[in-house]
């Protein structure tokens, strides 16, 4: 291994050589981690003469490249970096723009009028980068830009033009504090749902909301997971993020279910109606059980849908075959990745995902995928129909969100990754590296790291792609939502990637090209008319700081971690363009908080490095206890019971701590339902996989009880008001 040319290959390739961790040290990653990266990016580490040949590959790339793959302009200044051999620093360059909308645009200048940015040696050439300004009005946009030197050919490059700013709601520009209820959506139980939370349970929490004053409610990633697979069941390591999990589907809501007899006298039957009472009652999602239930039911209507859809005149026929018709090429694959994955598993026995498949399957447009798909049509178009029922319904919620007044309606969450074995990574296996995973450094929720088994996209190769897959990931991701939070928003600027059979600690930071991502971002926000919020915990880097107010992206602002020097953020401190929110998903409940059970449940776990580590958080808890009542006091919200911090949990102290939240500048302010309870078990616990039953757990009250409680009539009447209230002076855009 020769280590100089492993430091400058890495350096092409996107690696970092250090960052500061959760504690401001500066850390090094060795030059063991960085070739075990390049390994994972298909780098032939051991050979040193392949290793030149890559540097001067990419090098060359660089030099020969008058315009680079991809472009990004913000509003009217519309100018794109050039690359020039020295020799052709006076040369003239042609350049024409094709408008998204077919237009044209021409022009001509002299390299020698383009703003030099930098000059120097690549590849044994002298290169001089240079600002091509085109004096344009670009309408925002995807353009195609081409520009040729005298006597050579014309190079292209997608130029990218958005709107300054990512979209705000007119509710929030006009001084309006929204706020709204977060919930995972499979938690939700009723007295009608097949024991999964579904998109008529959503409907029921928005007629309840709606009226009260909600602006939006925040879902966990409806992402597709894996039906043949269905105890897979975290809705952050999807199969497919394009497409949604179809076990979110009403199936009593379709309609083809009130005219399909055989459905009907199935669900009847009593053995049925006792397997789906013994489904809703546990307090944790039976994934297999619900998957088999509902698929069993959904079959049926298909098989009358197939019937029916042939007879002249069939409406719902002609949506379906419109439904089919937009989602092109990716929702075939999709539906044709689900029906191999659930008759490999049945026929052959092999796991779920195409990892497990035999090789030649693996391919999917190989000639065995495509026999399977051409031997079992009605397999294929069975997901196919699963898939449009999921939108359907997903549409129907928001656009009843919409109709009651909701300014926002429903407010997505995007995942930052895919599972290695799904069918997003099957599609587009040259964009992931299943050689490593994305995860975390330490960081106060995860002191050992995390590695979260997800395959990371290699940033040269999305960029070669011109980033196609990224703008058809956005554009489907807002397709039915007010707002979306992007999670893990760091992971537009950099991922940590763990080599395969490496611990977290190992890690190492790969950038990416994060202007043309936010620009992307930003040009899909204003066509959606979607509000972007960025989840900007843990180790944040000061690009992102940088980046996320300068393209419009709201913060994530939780309050138990807005602290400084012991003492909590008050309301008015908080920045306006971000949402609030006391605990997340990813967090105690806080009554868990408040009462220690988090730091007990986690030493169980044994995720700790230490004792020493385990007495300092006990420490700290105690600490914020106290933080946390001395700012309620200020605020003139201190509950009578517990007036001191040793004291347990009340509703009256979850009560003001809401007001307090309410009450902050912040634009946006999210309830966890668990808080809004008042339960202990958290959805997730970060750093454990089969050690805690981790996004399986439902809430303790059907939809139909919560809507009735005089008590959470009350709460949320407290938290309209306070946000109804001018905002504290003292919040401030940053």
């Amino acid at each position: 291994m020769e280590p100089a040319l492993i430091q400058r290959l890495a350096q092409l390739r996107g690696l970092g050589d250090a960052y500061r961790d959760y504690r401001g040290e500066l850390r090094y990653f060795s030059l063991e981690t960085k070739a075990k990266i390049l390994l994972a990016m298909g780098c032939a580490i051991d050979d040193a003469a392949a290793l030149s040949a890559e540097i001067d590959r990419l090098e060359g790339t660089k030099s020969r490249g008058l315009l680079p793959p991809v472009a990004a302009a913000r509003g009217s200044q519309v100018g794109v970096d050039i690359s020039l051999a020295a020799s052709d620093a006076d040369a003239g360059i042609e350049w024409v723009v094709r408008q998204e909308d077919g237009r044209r645009r021409a022009g001509s200048v002299s390299a020698a009028d383009c703003k030099e940015l930098w000059r120097g040696q690549i590849a044994n050439a002298w290169i001089t980068r240079r600002r091509l300004e085109l004096q344009l009005d670009l309408p925002p946009g995807y353009h195609e830009l081409e520009a040729s030197l005298p006597g050579r050919p014309a190079q292209r490059c997608l130029l990218m033009v958005s709107p300054p700013l990512c979209f705000e709601p007119p509710a929030i520009q006009r001084g309006g504090r929204l706020w709204g209820i977060a919930v995972q959506l499979y938690t939700l139980r009723s007295r009608g749902n097949w024991g999964i939370g579904d998109f008529s349970d959503l409907k029921q929490l928005i007629r309840w909301l709606a009226p009260r004053g909600a602006g939006f409610i925040g879902l966990n990633p409806l992402h597709a997971l894996s039906p043949a697979d269905p105890g897979r069941s975290s809705p952050y390591s999807a199969s497919n993020r394009h497409f949604l999990n179809v076990l979110y589907i009403a199936v009593t809501d379709i309609p083809e279910y009130s005219d399909c007899p055989r459905a009907r006298a199935r669900v009847a039957e009593p053995q049925f109606a006792a397997r789906l009472a013994q489904l809703r009652a546990p307090a944790l999602v039976d994934y297999t059980g619900v998957a088999a239930a509902k698929l069993e039911i959904l079959e049926l209507l298909h098989a009358d849908f197939r019937a029916r859809r042939l007879v002249p005149g069939f409406a719902r026929g002609a949506r379906f075959d419109a439904f089919v018709q937009r989602g092109g090429d990716m929702l075939e694959l999709h539906a044709r990745f689900d029906a191999l994955d659930r008759h490999l598993r049945s026929s052959c026995g092999c796991g779920a995902g195409w990892l497990s498949w035999p090789e030649e399957y693996r391919d999917p447009r190989g000639a065995a995928a495509l026999g399977f798909a051409a031997q079992y049509p009605e397999k294929v178009q069975f997901f196919l129909y699963l898939q449009w029922l999921a939108h359907e319904q997903l549409g129907e919620a928001q656009a009843l969100a919409r109709q009651l007044g909701m300014p926002i309606g429903l407010y997505g969450d995007y995942a930052v990754g895919a599972n290695a074995a799904g069918s997003e990574v099957w599609i587009d296996r040259t964009s992931y590296r299943l050689g490593a995973e994305i995860g975390a450094p330490p960081d106060d929720l995860a002191l050992k790291g995390q590695g979260w088994g997800i395959p990371p996209q290699d940033p040269l190769t999305l960029e070669n792609q011109r980033l196609q897959n990224f703008v058809r990931l956005i554009h489907d991701n807002m397709r039915f939502y007010g707002a979306l939070r992007l999670d893990h928003v760091m992971s537009l600027f950099r991922l940590w990637w763990v080599p395969a059979h490496s611990s977290p600690l190992d890690g190492a930071y790969v950038h990416y090209p994060l202007d043309q991502l936010l620009t992307v971002l930003t040009l899909e926000s204003a066509r959606a008319r979607c509000l972007v919020v960025g989840e900007d915990l843990g180790v944040v880097p000061d690009e992102i700081r940088a980046a996320m107010p300068r393209f419009g992206l709201y913060h994530y602002k939780v309050v138990l971690f807005e602290k400084q020097g012991g003492v909590f953020r008050r309301p008015e401190e908080f920045v306006r363009e971000a949402l609030a929110t006391i605990t997340t998903h990813d967090m105690p409940t806080l009554r868990s908080y408040w009462d220690g059970g988090d730091i007990e449940l986690r030493r169980r776990l044994n995720l700790y490095p230490s004792a020493d580590m385990h007495a300092a958080v006990l420490r700290e808890r105690d600490a914020d206890r106290a933080a946390l009542l001395s700012a309620l006091r200020e605020q003139g919200l201190a509950p009578r019971h517990p007036n001191a911090p040793h004291e347990p949990y009340t509703p009256e102290l979850g009560l003001a701590m809401h007001e307090f939240l309410a009450r902050s500048s912040a634009a946006l302010a999210a309830v966890q339902i668990e808080d809004l309870l008042g339960m202990v078990d958290p959805v997730n616990v970060p750093g454990t996989d089969r050690e805690y039953p981790n996004w399986q757990r439902k809430l303790i009250a059907d939809v139909e009880d919560i809507a009735t409680r005089g008590d959470l009539d009350a709460f949320l009447a407290a938290i309209a008001r306070a946000r109804a209230a001018p905002p504290p002076l003292g919040g401030q855009s940053k």
